[in-house]
C-alpha cells in the first residue's frame, strides 16, 4: 500500500483557521485541469467552500488522490473525481466516512513559516507546491503581501519585543530539548535566553549544535519516533476541574500563612505547569476554550517523561543562572534555568551536599535568620502547595536555610534573582529530586 505524502507548504502561526474564501454559491461545480471535482469532508459531506491559502497542508492519501488538512493534522478534504464522490456516497467497496481510513493525521507534523517576513511568500512558495488551492480550483490567488514598515528608530526594541509570536519551529525545539532533560524553562514558542543555554547543554551532551530552523524536519521526526509529535489534543477531566484550587495568592506571607494551601488558582494555571508551558502560550492555544468544563479538548504540548539516571554532582553556575546535573560518570545528565541568589541576598560559595528531599513542603519564614518580608516580624509557617515560597520540592543544602526548590513563577526562571537559594521550576524540580539522594556534591561556581 501506498504511504501517504504531505506538503508542507509555508504558513505565519496562527491559533485557529484563517477565514475561507467563499465560492459563488454552495456546491457549485469546481474544475481542475479540466475535469469536474469535489471536496469531500471526513463525513462524506461535499465542502461548500475553498478553504484559504496558507490555513491548510495540501497532499496525497494512501490512493494518491490529494488531500487538505488543517495545521493540526486533521482532515479537510479528499478531492475526487465525480465517480469517486457517487461510490462513496453509495457506500461502494468502503466506508462512507473518509475518517474511518485513519486519513486525519499528518505524519510529517508541521514547520513554522520560515517565510513569515518575505513579501514574495505567495509567489516565490518553498519547493515541493507549486499551485495554491484557490489557483487550483479555479479562484484567483491572494494579493501580495507588502512588507511591514519599519518601526520607528526610537522605539524598536520595545514594539519589537511587544509583537513577538510564538515559533512553532521552537516550540518543537523547546520540547525536543524538554525531553532530552535540557530544560528550556516554559515552553512559550519564543527563541530566549533559557532556550540558547539549553542550546548549548544540548552541544555538551551529545556533542553536536543544534538549530531550530535548519534541524527542524530532524527535529520533527526525532519527536514523532520517540513520545508523539510537540503539540497533542488533551480532554480537561472532572479532577482537573475539581481542583482545589484558591480565588488567588497574596503576595504577604503573613496572609499566606492564613491559607490552608497554596493551591493553583485556575486550571489554565495548574495545566500550564503539567505541560511545562507558559500560562499565556496555553490560553492562546485555546482562545475559546472553558478551561473549568470537564471534556473540554485543549491543545497542549507534548514534552514526555521525566528524565531518569542518578545524579552524583552538580553544579550550579551563578553567572550563567544555570544548573548542572552529572552522574558519577562525570557526563551530563541534564540542565536546567535556575534563578541563583541575588547581590543583597548571595548563595552559598564553595561546594555542599544534598541533606534531604521534601516533597510539598511546608516552608518555615523566620526573618532572623533570612530576610524580612514586609513587616512580618515573627516565624510563620506557610501551608505547602505548589504555589508556595518554594514551590512543591524542596532539595535542603548542607548549608542551613539554602536549598534548591521550586517556584510559583516559572516564567521568572533565570530572569530575576532570589534569596539565596536555587529556584527551578517546579517540573525541574521534581524531575531532579529523583535523582539525587543525601550526599550529592553541590558546587556553586561564578
Amino acid at each position: 500500500m501506498k504511504k501517504a505524502r504531505f506538503y508542507t507548504i509555508p504558513f505565519v502561526f496562527a491559533l485557529a483557521l484563517l477565514p475561507v474564501t467563499e465560492p459563488a454559491a454552495a456546491h457549485e461545480p469546481l474544475y481542475k485541469n479540466g475535469r469536474q471535482i469535489f471536496l469531500v469532508a471526513p463525513d462524506g459531506r461535499q465542502l461548500d467552500y475553498i478553504p484559504e491559502y496558507g490555513s491548510v497542508v495540501m497532499g496525497t492519501d494512501a490512493e494518491g488522490r490529494p488531500i487538505l488538512l488543517d495545521r493540526s493534522g486533521n482532515l479537510v478534504a479528499t478531492e475526487m473525481s465525480a465517480r469517486e464522490y457517487r461510490n462513496l456516497r453509495e457506500n461502494r467497496g468502503g466506508p462512507a466516512s473518509l475518517a474511518e481510513r485513519g486519513w486525519h493525521r499528518n505524519d510529517r507534523g508541521w514547520n513554522g513559516d520560515r517565510f513569515a517576513n518575505r513579501p514574495d511568500r505567495y509567489n516565490n512558495p518553498p519547493r515541493g507546491w507549486n499551485e495554491t488551492p484557490s489557483e487550483s480550483y479555479g479562484f484567483p490567488p491572494p494579493p501580495d503581501i507588502p512588507a511591514p514598515a519599519a518601526p520607528e528608530p526610537d522605539r524598536a526594541p520595545a514594539r519589537a519585543q511587544a509583537s513577538a509570536k510564538p515559533d512553532m519551529n521552537v516550540v518543537a525545539l523547546q520540547v525536543f530539548l524538554d525531553r532530552n532533560g535540557l530544560s528550556p524553562g516554559v515552553i512559550d514558542g519564543l527563541m530566549g535566553n533559557n532556550v540558547r543555554k539549553a542550546l548549548d547543554a544540548y552541544a555538551e551532551k551529545s556533542g553536536r549544535q543544534l538549530d531550530a530552523d535548519a534541524d527542524s524536519e530532524t527535529i520533527l521526526q526525532s519527536l514523532s519516533l520517540e513520545g508523539g509529535l510537540p503539540v497533542k489534543n488533551y480532554t480537561i477531566t472532572a479532577e482537573d476541574a475539581a481542583g482545589p484550587y484558591v480565588a488567588s495568592i497574596p503576595s504577604d506571607y503573613g496572609r499566606k500563612a492564613e491559607l490552608p494551601a497554596l493551591s493553583y488558582t485556575s486550571v489554565s494555571e495548574m495545566l500550564a505547569e503539567k505541560f511545562h508551558m507558559d500560562e499565556g502560550f496555553l490560553k492562546a492555544l485555546n482562545p475559546d476554550a472553558d478551561f473549568s468544563r470537564p471534556g473540554t479538548v485543549i491543545k497542549v504540548v507534548n514534552p514526555g517523561g521525566k528524565q531518569k539516571g542518578a545524579v552524583t554532582r552538580i553544579i550550579a553556575d551563578k553567572s550563567l543562572k544555570q544548573l548542572f546535573a552529572y552522574d558519577e560518570a562525570g557526563a551530563l545528565v541534564a540542565a536546567y534555568p535556575a534563578t541563583i541568589g541575588s547581590t543583597d541576598t548571595p548563595s552559598p560559595s564553595g561546594t555542599v551536599t544534598v541533606e534531604r528531599v521534601a516533597l510539598d513542603p511546608n516552608y518555615t519564614y523566620n526573618p532572623s535568620k533570612n530576610f524580612k518580608q514586609g513587616d512580618n516580624d515573627r516565624v510563620l509557617t506557610i501551608n505547602p502547595g505548589p504555589n508556595g515560597p518554594v514551590g512543591n520540592v524542596w532539595i535542603a543544602l548542607s548549608k542551613p536555610s539554602y536549598g534548591i526548590h521550586g517556584t510559583p513563577d516559572p516564567a521568572k526562571i533565570g530572569k530575576t534573582s532570589s534569596h539565596g537559594c536555587v529556584r527551578l521550576t517546579n517540573w525541574d524540580a521534581q524531575e531532579l529530586a529523583a535523582m539525587v539522594s543525601p550526599g550529592v556534591t553541590v558546587e556553586f561556581v561564578e
